[in-house]
């Protein structure tokens, strides 16, 4: 389980970026769209035309209002096909800046993420995100479909973290909090970016110590072994896709993938604003 978690995290900035970089921004402002429309288009025009209330669901963690007021007209001021093919675009443009098209063992990376991405693809029952992105054909540069591998496994793994948080009675805005007590990621950061209102943050503050799960702003023993609990189911249930790999081409895989991950975070793919 380690090394399938490996394999995906140091490649996962290859699709992380498209969430940050700039050449995402010119794409989805070139089709009318801004700010929070242009992210919730672009991750969800897989769906169609999606409603704000099956972005709220599958999204999961972010403000619903946020999330109506983003999405209202969006599909009139862009068709999903277009916003798709900016995504794909924006994608190839800021890897190739990367220069991640130029790296050695480009081809054996995009085979075995292939490989385990089209093996997700045998359980995508009760994933909705990622059975979206699993419809959509395959493109044709090796650049992009390694990105479009990777945003398969992204999916897949997300949709089993949020089935992970609901078993576990962890809401939206709570699996925030619980995770900015971690102090992995900046609290500021995940407020702006998923804008709950402040006092429903601290309202949902209030009922994690009620749980026992919060110990002022940290972790409390029980919350840090809760978060433990769900990172190590979600690893289990992302495991069918890397199992088809075996624990050789895993492992292979997991040793390949640092210096594309490395290229996209030395491109300043990943900086916020």
């Amino acid at each position: 389980m380690e090394t399938a978690h490996a394999a995906w995290r140091r490649l996962e900035p290859v699709h992380a970026m498209i969430y940050f970089a700039p050449e995402a921004r010119r794409r989805y402002a070139e089709l009318g769209l801004s700010g929070r429309a242009g992210y919730f288009a672009f991750r969800s025009a897989a769906f169609g035309r999606a409603s704000a209330e099956l972005v709220i669901s599958t999204f999961y963690n972010f403000n619903p209002d946020v999330v109506r007021q983003a999405v209202d007209g969006v599909w009139e001021t862009a068709t999903p096909q277009q916003v798709l093919d900016a995504r794909y675009a924006a994608a190839g443009e800021a890897l190739r800046r990367a220069k991640v098209h130029e790296l050695p063992y480009l081809s054996e990376v995009l085979t075995l993420t292939r490989r385990a991405a089209e093996a997700a693809r045998e359980h995508a029952q009760g994933r909705p995100l990622f059975a979206a992105h699993a419809a959509l054909p395959w493109p044709q540069e090796p650049v992009l479909q390694l990105w479009h591998a990777q945003t398969l496994l992204r999916e897949f793994r997300g949709d089993g973290h949020v089935a992970c948080l609901l078993s576990e009675g962890v809401g939206g805005l709570e699996a925030l909090i619980l995770h900015a007590a971690t102090g992995d990621v900046p609290v500021d950061f995940l407020k702006a970016s998923r804008a709950w209102p402040e006092e429903e943050w601290t309202a949902a503050e209030e009922r994690l110590r009620e749980r026992g799960l919060l110990d002022g702003d940290s972790l409390s023993p029980e919350g840090a072994t809760l978060r433990r609990h769900i990172e190590d189911r979600t690893d289990h249930l992302a495991l069918p896709a890397y199992a088809a790999l075996g624990e050789a081409d895993c492992e292979r895989l997991a040793d390949l993938a640092t210096p594309f991950g490395r290229a996209v975070v030395e491109a300043g793919l990943l900086k916020v604003g």
